[in-house]
């Protein structure tokens, strides 16, 4: 009996699981089809596949210029953000003061507007400075809209840190970037490597601003996928094709730190 709910937990996991894997499975199925096939009703299950949308995407498309930017914008945005949130989380975890609690509310409840809301400043802002379809322009926004995350998270793992650690440090003579540096950061890697990871995942994904900022040069793979939208309609083999190009390399990249991921997102979860 005691494995009974070991099992049924199990199972809605897969279940999930499935469901989740369901719709890249079917887009990787049409990515091998002809257009006519891909659009077939009821869906074609049985046909000879085909690489042609492949091999038109690679001769009409510069996949790896796409690819390029979007390792650029998530690799910068990471560290940047890394370079923010963490002495930003540090003051927040052991040096509290009488409006921190609102001050990280008031951060999280920034990601609750619509980004639509605020495109028209950006958007002139950008054209003011010179910034439009510029890598700048997409890991500055990426960096600001993902900070408050990468606060949240890190102020959770800096929070469980005994502080007598970091006193210890102090009394010792330690800076606070030493503390920082050299006590803290090794003690809470995990929770680290976790919110640089989720914040490489939300950068490669982000679609709305890499649309409406940038054009061709600096335009990531997001982007790359939208260009195959014509006026004629939507081509949904090719379309597929482009797609899977897209995801793969983040839907790899994934599966390789699960782990980590995993490892630090439960980080201080179980004493």
């Amino acid at each position: 009996m005691s494995k009974a709910p070991q099992r049924l937990a199990a199972a809605i996991a897969w279940l999930a699981a499935l469901l989740n894997f369901f719709p890249i499975a079917w887009m990787a199925l049409a990515s091998v089809k002809t257009e006519v096939e891909a659009i077939a009703s009821p869906p074609l299950l049985l046909f000879l596949p085909t690489l042609d949308n492949y091999r038109a995407i690679f001769a009409e498309q510069d996949y790896a210029s796409f690819a390029f930017n979007s390792i650029v914008i998530s690799v910068i945005t990471t560290l940047l953000m890394l370079l923010l949130a963490v002495p930003a989380a540090f003051a927040m975890a052991f040096y509290p003061g009488a409006k921190t609690r609102d001050l990280l509310l008031w951060m999280l409840s920034t990601k609750m507007l619509p980004a639509v809301g605020v495109l028209v400043p950006i958007y002139l802002l950008a054209r003011d400075l010179d910034l439009l379809d510029t890598l700048s322009a997409l890991v500055i926004v990426n960096t600001l809209s993902n900070l408050p995350i990468a606060i949240w998270m890190l102020f959770t793992f800096f929070r469980e840190t005994p502080k007598d650690i970091i006193e210890a440090s102090r009394i010792d003579g330690a800076s606070v970037l030493q503390t920082i540096f050299l006590v803290l950061l090794p003690l809470v890697l995990p929770g680290i490597a976790s919110t640089a990871l989720l914040s490489i995942i939300l950068c490669w994904n982000e679609a709305f601003w890499s649309l409406n900022l940038s054009a061709h040069s600096a335009a990531p793979l997001t982007a790359f996928i939208a260009s195959f939208s014509a006026p004629q309609g939507l081509f949904w083999a090719r379309l597929s094709a482009a797609s899977v190009l897209a995801i793969a390399p983040i839907l790899v990249f994934g599966w390789i730190s699960q782990r980590q991921l995993v490892r630090g997102l439960t980080f201080g979860a179980i004493k």
